[in-house]
């Protein structure tokens, strides 16, 4: 039964650590969205494509963090609490749903310079901005109850 309680406080503190990085990196994609954003309107001649790069490579590893980090401690049972399995389990296919709009948006822009000037990127880095904006709620939700 010590042994448990010991190791109680390392899986809290290691969950802690997770969320504190993915908030960080979180903080760093939407920065560097807002700067892209703030390009508007895309024209050519701009040379957008090294930040819009940058920009999609944090945001496949903040996206990536939140899967492979945050809900696979929680899916392989690296967390017990019934309440964060149950937020979990309740955000999860709208956190995918969200993962998959921020792929595409990589793959249609991160090395495609053709792509960039086509009228769609504004478009596309508005869904994107919502879609951002709607995975923080979710993340706000499970963080704040895996912090309790």
């Amino acid at each position: 039964m010590s042994t448990a309680l010991n190791n109680e406080p390392d899986r809290r503190q290691q969950a802690t650590l997770l969320i504190k990085e993915l908030q960080e990196e979180r903080q760093l994609v939407w920065s560097l969205y807002c700067k892209i954003a703030d390009l508007k309107p895309f024209l050519p001649g701009k040379n957008i494509q090294p930040m819009l790069t940058e920009f999609s490579q944090m945001l496949i590893d903040y996206v990536s963090l939140g899967h492979f980090g945050v809900f696979q401690r929680i899916f392989e049972g690296n967390e017990r609490r019934e309440v964060v399995q149950a937020v979990a389990n309740e955000i999860y296919p709208e956190f995918v749903s969200i993962t998959d709009v921020a792929l595409e948006f990589d793959e249609k822009y991160s090395q495609n310079q053709e792509k960039l000037f086509s009228g769609s990127l504004e478009k596309d880095l508005s869904f994107l901005g919502e879609n951002l904006a709607n995975r923080i709620d979710l993340e706000d939700r499970l963080c704040e109850v895996m912090l309790q």
